[in-house]
């Protein structure tokens, strides 16, 4: 619901701040008052392409702001979290639009910056704004199916889920047929290819495997020399090893002859022992290190092989055997052939037997549907003096290209408004007021599914008078029972109806005119609705007249 308009700097409007309740809300004056500037105020901080020239004369810039409380269920929380914008359900959404006179114009919502595609968007699921030359909402055939399909309260889902189930299906046969062709075309370079690595067996980290033992062997090839005069230095009878021991022994016979001797003793123990532990690791460095040339050359020969293998097939090494498993899969669907492509058109088959059965069903229960939109919206129309108009809401079932997740209907609300005319789009309508009627009938007979949560009606009631005014009114009053209205008009039927009034005026002080709206009181207001009556001047009669509309309601 719309709870407040600020308005700065809009053509004739240099200030204006209002608030709106729910129910039916009009706003009234005379030709000319500005009721225009109004709603094109609005419709900046809806969307509408910014335009220059609605910055009031003298000012840098036009400044719209809108605010609306929206239960928590409303798809514009959606749009706002998709859109990365704050919006807490529960917190007052507040839009922003500046337009400055030298051209641009930037938008906030909740503070933060939006393009205007975005700003559009949200605004229509915000207002809807029912004009003589509204080209939107229910003038758009392409938003028909779906009203309809909230007027009937019909579940799309299941049809939905099968074009799904359908639709993936098919693009798995189509996957299959695509891979069936590739893989039949290069057959025989496949055979090659899958004798040839299962010939070598490449194995996962293989690489790593043979070029560390290949590092190890060439290294043992340079380091023989080396480790063979340190062992003959350690090891024989002439060996550093030996020596000590023999010195030990020495030692030993004479250690107790004096403490120093005990200690050096004890440091050739220790010595031993070190000299031990690096015989035996030069023994295990010489087992590591230990070349082979044959088994060199082998190794040699397996990583080149497996390298120069991994080139022809453009991966890595470690990609051989991933590679032999995806060509031996490519073949095995060769063999398999036809037999598993018709397993695929047999599901694909099925699924879209179950789509057109469901589809089916949305058909006959739209059609159902649109009878009984028919008979409603029929039947607002002789109170509206349409009774020579006809409307009927038409269903096509579409050919396959046309089919979608919403079923294989075309849905289009279409209208005769003369006898023996022939039948056509809304959109076609010559007649701006019987346009207008004829968007409140189906506004009226939709009701109960309803719309945006704010409905604005422009001189709805053009061109009417009397009773057609006055069923305007009472349809219009039943309407803001489901959503907030607001409506400019000229007739005092209509205007009676409102659970609040704005009066919309232009002032002069000698050098500016200015447009302004303020709501009227009791008393005020019955004096508005008797100027409506009566023109210029206001007289009694009027008055009374006016005070009997206000009583009727």
């Amino acid at each position: 619901m719309l709870t407040a308009l600020a308005i700065r700097d809009v053509v004739l409007i240099e200030a204006l701040d209002l608030e709106f309740g729910p129910g039916l809300g009009t706003l009234t004056g005379e030709t000319g008052a500005g009721k225009s500037i109004l709603l094109d105020a609005l419709g900046l901080a809806l969307g509408v392409r910014a335009d220059s020239g609605l910055v009031r004369n003298g000012a840098d810039q036009a400044v719209v702001t809108a605010s609306f409380d929206l239960p928590a269920d409303h798809p514009a929380h959606i749009l706002l979290a998709e859109n990365g914008l704050d919006g807490e359900p529960g917190e007052p959404l507040v839009i922003r639009r500046i337009v400055k006179a030298d051209g641009g114009s930037r938008a906030a919502i909740n503070g933060q910056p939006a393009p205007a595609a975005t700003l559009r968007e949200l605004g229509a699921m915000l207002i809807e704004i029912h004009g003589q030359h509204d080209d939107r909402g229910l003038l758009n055939p392409r938003g028909h199916r779906a009203l309809l399909d909230a007027f009937g309260r019909i579940d799309t889902r299941p049809a939905a889920d099968a074009f799904r189930t359908w639709r993936d299906a098919q693009t798995a046969l189509v996957t299959a047929r695509e891979d069936l062709d590739a893989a039949a075309r290069d057959r025989e370079w496949l055979d090659h290819a899958v004798a040839e690595l299962d010939a070598f067996a490449p194995e996962p980290g293989e690489e790593a495997t043979l070029a560390g033992e290949r590092s190890d062997m060439q290294k043992g090839a340079k380091l023989a020399e080396d480790l063979t005069a340190v062992g003959a230095h350690l090891d024989g009878s002439e060996g550093a090893f030996a020596q000590l021991r023999q010195a030990a022994r020495r030692l030993d016979r004479i250690g107790a002859e004096h403490p120093l001797l005990a200690d050096a003793l004890a440091a050739l123990d220790r010595a031993i022992i070190e000299a031990g532990e690096a015989e035996d690791r030069l023994a295990a460095a010489g087992n590591a290190l230990s070349f082979d040339p044959a088994r060199l050359e082998t190794v040699e020969a397996r990583l080149f092989d497996l390298r120069a293998l991994a080139r022809k097939h453009r991966v890595e090494p470690d990609g051989l055997a991933a590679l032999r498993d995806e060509l031996s899969a490519r073949l095995n669907r060769i063999e398999a052939g036809e037999g598993g492509i018709a397993a695929l058109e047999k599901q694909a088959a099925a699924a879209r037997a179950t789509y057109a059965a469901a589809a089916e069903a949305l058909t006959t229960a739209r059609t159902a549907a649109a009878a009984r939109l028919d008979a409603a919206v029929a039947g607002e129309l002789t109170p509206l003096k349409l009774d020579a108009a006809r409307f009927k809401t038409v269903v096509d079932a579409q050919d396959e290209g046309g089919w979608s997740a919403a079923g294989r209907d075309r849905v289009e609300f279409e209208i005769s408004t003369n006898p023996g005319a022939p039948f056509a789009s809304l959109m076609k309508i010559a007649s701006g007021g019987e346009l207008s009627r004829f968007i409140l009938a189906l506004k009226v007979a939709l009701a109960e599914e309803g719309g945006a949560a704010t409905m604005i009606f422009d001189e709805i009631d053009r061109g009417v008078g009397g009773a057609v005014a006055s069923a305007i009114g009472e349809r219009l009053s039943r309407l803001a029972k489901k959503a907030q209205l607001l409506v400019v008009t000229h007739s005092p039927q209509v205007a009676a109806r409102g659970d609040s009034h704005w009066l919309i005026a232009k002032s002069h002080d000698g050098l500016v005119t200015r447009t302004g709206v303020r709501p009227l009181d009791s008393d005020e207001r019955r004096e508005e609705i008797a100027r409506m009556l009566s023109g210029a001047e206001i007289t009694q009669e009027a008055r009374a007249q006016a005070a009997r509309l206000l009583e009727v309601v």
